[in-house]
């Protein structure tokens, strides 16, 4: 298994739908591994489009970044330059990133059917930390609700989003996850090789290989 590559390396190697998590080492990253059972607290994905540079399509905070699809400076989901928003979670944000590829790669269909995903999510806004917390556990205990809360149909689009359930919809768009489960069911440790992910026809994640961040 290789053990580490140049960032250069792994953007010439990534794909659409190729997997890039994160670890870091403040309050907040500590709390989502702690609250999460794993050693990562962000996840992405590739975009890896014919002529276009390689992108990440992810959700977070910041703005630090031009989304590309919507070309403004936006919260919450976003489609970032991959090689930016790597280097920026390297540096701005102090985190370890891995790449874990798709086995085999995408085909056409599934580019397409992603690039949708991208066109009806984008711009989609983070969730609090409250709302956070309290989708995750929803996501464990389907029928937790508040007691002034009312049971409501879940939308067909997500109101706000976290990068786990960004990158799990966009999955089941591609046929890469079976229906069935609530998008707060996923977590940045599902995509970790320590969880037992299950693809859709025979379709795998490989090893986390580690990426060096100049």
């Amino acid at each position: 298994m290789v053990a580490e590559i140049s960032l250069d390396e792994a953007i010439d190697l990534t794909r659409t739908g190729d997997i890039w998590i994160f670890r870091g080492r403040s309050g907040p990253d500590r709390a989502i591994q702690a609250m999460t059972n794993s050693p990562v607290n962000h996840v992405g994905m590739s975009v890896v489009i014919e002529d276009m540079p390689p992108l990440m399509w992810h959700a977070e905070l910041g703005k630090s970044l031009p989304d590309r699809w919507s070309g403004t400076f936006q919260r919450g989901v976003q489609l970032h330059d991959l090689r930016d928003a790597v280097t920026v979670w390297a540096k701005r944000y102090g985190q370890r990133g891995w790449l874990r590829q798709l086995e085999p790669p995408a085909g056409k269909d599934m580019e397409d059917k992603a690039l949708k995903t991208v066109a009806r999510l984008d711009g989609t806004p983070f969730p609090s930390t409250a709302q956070l917390a309290w989708r995750w556990a929803r996501g464990r205990v389907p029928h937790l609700r508040l007691p002034w809360q009312q049971e409501k149909p879940d939308p067909g689009d997500l109101e706000t989003a976290y990068c786990a359930e960004v990158v799990a919809v966009t999955y089941e768009d591609m046929g890469l996850l079976p229906r069935g489960k609530q998008p707060n069911w996923y977590d940045p440790g599902r995509f970790w090789s320590g969880d037992d992910l299950e693809l859709c026809d025979g379709y795998r994640l490989g090893d986390e290989i580690s990426v060096s961040i100049p």
